[in-house]
């Protein structure tokens, strides 16, 4: 196989965008580095937009955009089928670009970011096939209709997972793209805007530029031709989006940060509810927006889970991300891996209970941005660790007297994206999840469900992605009295 940043050197990508069906010099010409968590060394180039580059892309994505809403969705869901097969056939390019650009090892890139980002794709095609884009209510017709120009801005901790999550319903809708992904996992978009290419989309309707956030994202978020503008991504980022399209009143989709709860109820099975909490937290290495890295317990058994959790940290194997044997690899780049060192640190300092982990790189890794899973106990929820996100391996262990305690805990931040609670008694664990503030809530780990919507509570955001909610971000409601007559 054709290593992925040979393939885009060798075809040309590297110090390109694809706007309206042709890949384009951007104006100028600017470079930045893509470095290798694994080896901290830069391992090629990519050029990056300018506010030049999104005027051209939108005014592409506007011109095309009457043509593609006026589309049927049977074509749609066509095209939409191409690029969830084309994804699917090139599972192993875009699995190796996402190890090389964010660390995830090799065999967790191709089971998870890429399979469940084809899913993305499947379910947008899947339900553009039913939707019921015009209703009647009595003599009124209602009509669901694409909302326009839509600028997608998208994180590195899930570069195609994110980038399927807004651009398949998008387009399902009837919606024209400008894609901006993370500008330090650009390469899995490269391939990407590839098989958006190879798919026959016409020209325009997808439009993808490399940039960092505060001229390309900032640009995009202000445009007066933009019509929404969906971003994942921290809180501050939410914010900065908001302020810049303001002006323009354009319709804003916020999916942000968050401190998810893992609520264990008394009568939980604590053979069956710690570990996979502790590897729920830990999956992608803690670096997902919805992680439970706030273990909410029983007070009584406070011993017992300090021992399950650190069993099976234990079982984690920290390593190199192209070994299949790695179960966890470094963190995605170097602000992070010093965030995470920072963040443990403070948790000690504020007398947390360290009960295994620590600062510094897991033994034997002396280069990389590799850092040690860890758990802390006896942390009360007004320390920092417990509040900010730290996006890493990092476990907080909240003990609690009372279930409405627990309830407290789980609602004592700012957040409120994702939540789990475990217990024997399914009725009593439904109470639990309702009084919950939190856009999900995973009752005793349930398969994951690509058409649940997914989106926050408070700082965590608004509106939804994922299934038939996620498509609806995309489209307006107009009503037609006196379409049908009495």
């Amino acid at each position: 196989m054709t290593a992925p940043i040979a393939h885009l050197r060798n075809a040309g990508r590297l110090d390109r965008m694809f706007i309206d069906g042709e890949w384009t010099l951007p104006e100028p010409l600017t470079r930045t580095g893509v470095v290798d968590p694994s080896t901290e060394e830069s391992v090629a180039e990519i050029a990056l937009g300018s506010s030049t580059d999104v005027d051209t892309a939108v005014v592409a994505a506007r011109l095309a955009f009457a043509g593609w809403a006026a589309t049927s969705p049977e074509n749609r869901a066509q095209f939409l089928d191409r690029i969830h097969a084309l994804i699917l056939e090139r599972t192993e390019l875009f699995a190796h670009a996402i190890s090389q650009e964010m660390g995830a090892p090799i065999g967790y890139a191709r089971s998870t970011q890429v399979r469940l980002a084809a899913e993305h794709i499947r379910v947008a095609r899947d339900n553009l096939a039913t939707y019921p884009f015009v209703t009647h209510r009595g003599t009124t017709a209602i009509l669901r209709e694409p909302i326009g120009v839509c600028g997608l801005i998208t994180p590195w901790n899930w570069p195609l997972y994110q980038i399927t999550a807004k651009v398949g319903p998008a387009l399902a809708a009837g919606c024209t793209v400008v894609l901006k992904p993370s500008e330090l996992s650009p390469l899995s978009a490269l391939l990407f805007a590839e098989v958006v290419q190879d798919a026959g989309l016409p020209a325009g309707v997808f439009n993808f530029l490399n940039g960092d956030g505060p001229e390309v994202g900032a640009a995009l978020s202000a445009h007066p031709d933009v019509d929404m503008i969906s971003l994942t991504g921290s809180t501050r980022a939410g914010v900065l989006v908001s302020q810049a399209a303001a002006p323009t009143v354009k319709r804003v989709a916020l999916e942000l940060g968050g401190k998810s709860p893992n609520v264990i109820l008394p009568d939980a099975d604590l053979s069956r509810a710690i570990a996979p909490g502790v590897a729920a937290a830990f999956r992608n290495l803690g670096q997902s927006c919805s992680a439970p890295t706030r273990m909410i317990v029983p007070r009584q058994h406070l011993q017992e889970i300090e021992r399950l959790a650190c069993a099976a940290v234990s079982e984690m194997a920290v390593g190199d991300p192209r070994s299949e044997q790695s179960t966890h690899g470094p963190v995605a780049n170097r602000a992070q891996f010093e965030r995470v060192q920072a963040m443990i640190a403070v948790g000690i300092a504020e007398g947390a209970r360290l009960v295994c982990g620590g600062p510094d790189r897991p033994e034997g890794l002396n280069r990389g941005f590799y850092v040690r899973p860890t758990v802390f106990s006896d942390v009360q929820s007004h320390m920092r660790i417990a509040q900010e996100e730290i996006f890493g391996p990092v476990l907080c262990v909240i003990p609690y007297d009372s279930v409405d305690e627990a309830v407290v805990i789980a609602n004592d931040t700012i957040y409120g994206l994702g939540a789990h609670v475990q217990g024997g008694d399914l009725e009593a664990a439904r109470a639990v999840a309702a009084r919950i503030r939190s856009g999900q809530v995973h009752l005793n780990y349930p398969a994951w469900n690509p058409n649940a919507p997914f989106g926050g509570y408070k700082r965590s955001g608004n509106g939804r992605e994922y299934g038939i909610e996620g498509m609806e971000e995309y489209l307006e409601t107009k009503a037609v009295i006196g379409f049908q007559p009495a």
